[in-house]
């Protein structure tokens, strides 16, 4: 049986930056040349980076582009490089004054050995659901090309094509390749794993054909990719698996399929017979447990957002509850404790043990904590207020005053040190609206945006258990949910309780369900209907939230857009 030798090429790249995308590229593929590989496959779109989104209206972004191709193309030897970029005719102007707009640009692969570029193929399958908007921006492929690769036919894919049933995999298989290569930038949310096993898994059912997936790492806006590039071969068993959330090339032998009729035209790439040399032994990185995976998902993603925006250091506040706890471990694996600023800022309402809680805290992460106490600010307000609210009974305003002082003071140590501050709100407060509007959404980036409450118990604990020590205070863990803006408040005066809350908003939100389904499940009326209405009516505070680290199926954001003026309800009669 033919065999190959294969670098799965993890590379963490940055939208915009082709230059440091092609030298990501170059440092990849000397490795892979180095272990002998016959091929180097890196991710989909790696040289403009994923998703560019309207950068491929500019014409210089996409001319760049197409010069950033042509230098990996020229660093090529023996060793094949299968690269994701933007490709346009090369016979036409996309740009030209009365040509077709959208311009017509493809989402490409191109396929390079010995200094040039050998040919491309056109993404098929343009997905246009949940983050994905690709029919905005690329035109679909219409060719099939296979490649010979060290005597091995190939075919080259491109993400969304391996999903498709009866789609690209199964034609080219079907046309004569001996494997299928499919480059991809596939985002990560809890689950995603298990559903590239499947679908993967199936493809090679469908076309007894060997597959190799090779994946993007890194964070991009609220975006971030996990990896897990691998190889299975034509029974579907895994030869290869590169680990999650790291930048990795990863070398793999594999066994293809012995050779079929060719029925489409195959462009000869390097003809060199795949060298004899020992076969390596599989290697399957170990996956992550669920909690430790969604852990290095924020991770990763706060870390190329602030880094990636020029940034070093960031800063919080810190209140003495669970939400701001967590985010203030998630900062320091992310940057470093040395790059971690908390700020405790406590009112006429704060307990004694929320201050020495969040002392304990910054002392067991060892990160820089300062205290600005936000009463005499507090006090000048009302006194500015005073003749304009008279005599009206203090409320919910002089509770949300509280939180705009300390968003202020917030992004005026960011203004004066140059720190992004992180908010610290969960998913289940975004969904409800429990926030103060420039007060506790005030900042640049929501680290735990797209985590439910629950969630973020259960990742304190799992994180304490990690560590082997009590990192997370215990009277953390334990205590009430509470804002601290009035005297004795707590969540549960609010809201149900977060037992309660979560699976219904996990149905409301995620699921797509209205509150009709869920009072005929059986739940309380009155209780949903209120939680519905709460979603509804906060959704003009999420479009001006900072975003933040996408973990599920549907976070608030690129893939749930709602209209603010709603006036459907969902609910009976």
């Amino acid at each position: 049986m033919p065999s190959l030798r294969i670098a799965l090429c993890q590379v963490d790249i940055v939208v915009g930056a082709l230059d440091t995308n092609v030298e990501l590229v170059l440092a990849a593929l000397r490795k892979a040349e180095e272990a002998g590989c016959d091929v180097a496959v890196f991710p989909e779109l790696t040289i403009p980076g994923y998703p560019p989104e309207d950068l491929v209206y500019k014409k210089r972004f996409v001319e760049e582009n197409l010069a950033a191709i042509q230098r990996v193309a020229q660093a090529t030897g023996d060793c094949a490089a299968i690269v994701g970029y933007l490709d346009v005719d090369p016979d036409t102007d996309p740009f030209a004054e009365g040509a077709p707009y959208p311009p017509v640009i493809y989402n490409a692969a191109a396929v390079c050995a010995n200094g040039e570029i050998k040919g491309s193929y056109h993404k098929h399958e343009l997905p246009n659901y949940d983050v994905f908007d690709e029919k905005r921006y690329y035109t679909p492929g219409v060719e099939y090309p296979l490649w010979s690769i060290a005597g091995v036919t190939v075919g080259v894919s491109i993400c969304e094509d391996l999903w498709v049933d009866n789609g690209p995999v199964n034609v080219l298989a079907d046309g004569g390749a001996q494997m299928v290569i499919n480059i991809n930038a596939s985002p990560y949310h809890q689950t995603k794993v298990e559903a590239r096993r499947t679908v993967m898994t199936k493809r090679i059912a469908e076309t007894a054909t060997p597959i190799a997936y090779v994946n993007l790492v890194g964070g991009q806006d609220e975006l971030v990719f996990d990896g897990v590039s691998k190889v299975r071969d034509a029974n579907g068993e895994l030869v290869a698996r590169a680990g999650q959330f790291v930048e990795q090339v990863h070398v793999a032998d594999f066994e293809v399929t012995a050779a079929k009729p060719v029925m489409l035209p195959v462009t000869e790439v390097t003809t060199r017979p795949s060298l004899s040399k020992p076969g390596l032994p599989p290697v399957l990185e170990p996956l992550l447990e669920p909690l430790e995976e969604i852990w290095q998902a924020l991770v990763l993603g706060a870390r190329d957002y602030v880094r990636n925006n020029g940034f070093t250091d960031i800063c919080f506040g810190l209140s003495g509850g669970i939400d701001s706890a967590l985010t203030a471990a998630i900062a320091v694996d992310a940057l470093g404790p040395e790059n971690v600023h908390a700020v405790m800022m406590p009112s006429r309402y704060s307990s004694d043990h929320s201050l020495s809680d969040s002392e304990k805290l910054c002392q067991n992460l060892g990160i820089d904590a300062r205290t600005i106490a936000i009463e005499p600010g507090h006090q000048a307000f009302l006194s500015m207020l005073a003749p304009s609210f008279g005599d009206d009974r203090p409320g919910l305003t002089e509770e949300n005053l509280q939180s705009r002082i300390r968003g202020v003071l917030l992004m005026a140590l960011s203004n004066k040190f140059g720190w992004l501050v992180l908010t610290t709100g969960n998913k289940s407060e975004l969904a409800v609206g429990y926030s103060t509007l420039y007060g506790d959404t005030a900042g640049a980036y929501a680290v735990i945006k797209d985590v439910w409450k629950l969630q973020v118990y259960a990742l304190a604990e799992d994180y304490n258990r990690r560590a082997g020590r009590e990192v997370i205070p215990q009277s953390i863990l334990t205590k009430a949910p509470s804002a601290e803006l009035r005297p004795d408040q707590r969540d549960d005066q609010s809201l149900p309780p977060y037992e309660v809350l979560d699976p219904m908003l996990v149905e409301l939100v995620e699921r797509n369900r209205t509150a009709a389904e869920l009072i005929e499940a059986g739940n309380d009326p009155d209780v949903v209907r209120r939680i519905a209405r709460l979603i509804d009516v906060a959704e003009f505070k999420r479009r001006q939230s900072p975003l933040g680290t996408r973990i599920t199926k549907r976070g608030f954001g690129r893939d749930r857009r709602m209209p603010i003026t709603n006036h459907y309800r969902g609910t009976p009669g």
